[in-house]
């Protein structure tokens, strides 16, 4: 992979990831992510950087999940298993940084790169965003036990279903109005509107901003359970007969008619 397709920059006191393939909506390869993990070890270990802005190249998406075309290796349950490890690792290593992080949302953000933009403190969002994980129309697999936390965790009990098991992307409004998002902007006004947001931030005592997060995080991961316990839901989803389907479908640009095995 070049690894232009995800930006790390640090200007003063701030840091910018940006997930740089917008002709694929910034799709994630598996190298992304290696490089997201390895950002936010730099992050970490630079004392100037105050906040950390997440943002896609392109102005249409955020980050439009996982590139669909690496699913076709998968060929047992081990390799879903790895997968969705992966996912939890990495999300939470963005959920852990010690800086506060800002996701800037323009337009797409779905699948994995909710859960990528559900990792960070804030989100602001423009008046195009449609938001979700439609899993349930789109592959047929599932999340992590810890990601489905997550997203009940923003979204509550019944958006969380609405959302997952109906396949809805919430439009900007809606978000608004679940508290998904802290706010929205027109789409020309997002990025001056995030930049003055983050240069708050560096202005707030750092400390005090530091403490709040781990403490809100720990309180959070005290209530989830341990990730193995849907070991068998991921297995049964990413070997079925379903998923390889739609996966093809998907790549195709052809319907599949859900099969239930």
């Amino acid at each position: 992979m070049d690894d232009e397709q995800l930006l790390f920059e640090k200007s003063g006191a701030r840091a910018t990831i940006t997930f740089n393939r917008p002709a694929v909506h910034n799709a994630m390869t598996w190298t992304m992510y290696e490089r997201l993990e390895a950002a936010c070890d730099a992050i970490e270990a630079d004392d100037e950087i105050r906040v950390v802005v997440l943002r896609g190249a392109g102005g249409k998406a955020f980050v439009a999940g996982t590139d669909i075309a690496q699913f076709r290796d998968f060929a047992s349950g081990d390799d879903a298993v790895a997968y969705e490890q992966r996912i939890d690792r990495v999300v939470g290593r963005l959920e852990s940084l010690a800086r506060p992080t800002v996701a800037m949302l323009q337009g797409v953000c779905v699948g994995g790169g909710a859960a990528l933009a559900l990792a960070c403190d804030f989100r602001y969002a423009d008046d195009k965003l449609r938001l979700g994980i439609p899993i349930a129309k789109t592959l047929g697999n599932c999340l992590s036990t810890t990601n489905y936390a997550r997203v009940i965790d923003l979204l509550g009990t019944p958006k969380a279903k609405e959302v997952l098991m109906l396949a809805r992307l919430l439009k900007a409004d809606e978000c608004l109005a679940a508290g998904v998002v802290n706010d929205v902007f027109d789409a020309d006004a997002l990025e001056g509107e995030v930049d003055a947001i983050a240069e708050r931030l560096t202005t707030m005592a750092p400390l005090t901003v530091t403490a709040t997060k781990t403490a809100i995080r720990r309180i959070h991961e005290a209530r989830r359970i341990a990730p193995e316990d849907g070991e068998d839901l991921i297995r049964a989803c990413y070997t079925s007969e379903d998923f390889h389907g739609a996966v093809t479908a998907f790549l195709d640009k052809s319907a599949y008619s859900w099969q239930g095995r």
